[in-house]
């Protein structure tokens, strides 16, 4: 038995698209624009962007598969078990100069995650790439227009959360 998840974050950003892609390209640094901090397991990767470095962020585990300078990184689930699939950033241009940064999960879930799933990591993901996409937009800006607020469920799920789990 299996399912198909597929689910897209973006926002429209007040800078051309080289600026938008040159976040993409401080992921899983030091001085990382793109991935939150704070309450969020940061991203780390043994080898940078490069192309079959492994690392991930908290329990979801991860390969990256392609990646373009300023433009696209994609990144194969290896974990948890059941997450097969990717998931990826990608910059666009718009047509009045302005950029839109994607993040695109596709996947099929089987065996444990057709229920954690559903019930934990998606309202996880989308609470962690909303505050991904408010933290492009004050690297970019110097602030938040509409900053995303976590839903009370999200809420409910962190507090339930052991605390070592929580900025791993």
């Amino acid at each position: 038995m299996s399912a198909a998840a597929f689910n897209v974050h973006e926002r429209v950003l007040p800078a051309p698209v080289a600026e938008t892609g040159a976040l993409i390209d401080t992921l899983a640094t030091p001085d990382d624009l793109l991935w939150p901090r704070g309450p969020w397991p940061r991203m780390s990767l043994d080898n940078g962007l490069t192309p079959g470095s492994s690392g991930g962020h908290g329990p979801v585990r991860y390969t990256v598969t392609s990646y373009v300078p300023r433009q696209w990184v994609r990144f194969t689930f290896t974990g948890p078990r059941g997450f097969d699939g990717f998931h990826e950033y990608t910059a666009h241009a718009t047509d009045d100069g302005r950029s839109v940064l994607r993040h695109t999960l596709a996947m099929k879930v089987t065996g444990p995650a057709l229920l954690t799933w559903p019930l934990a990591y998606r309202a996880f993901h989308d609470a962690v790439l909303e505050d991904s996409l408010d933290r492009a937009e004050s690297a970019l800006t110097g602030t938040v227009a509409r900053p995303a607020r976590w839903s009370p469920y999200v809420r409910l799920l962190r507090g339930l959360t052991p605390a070592g789990m929580r900025a791993l």
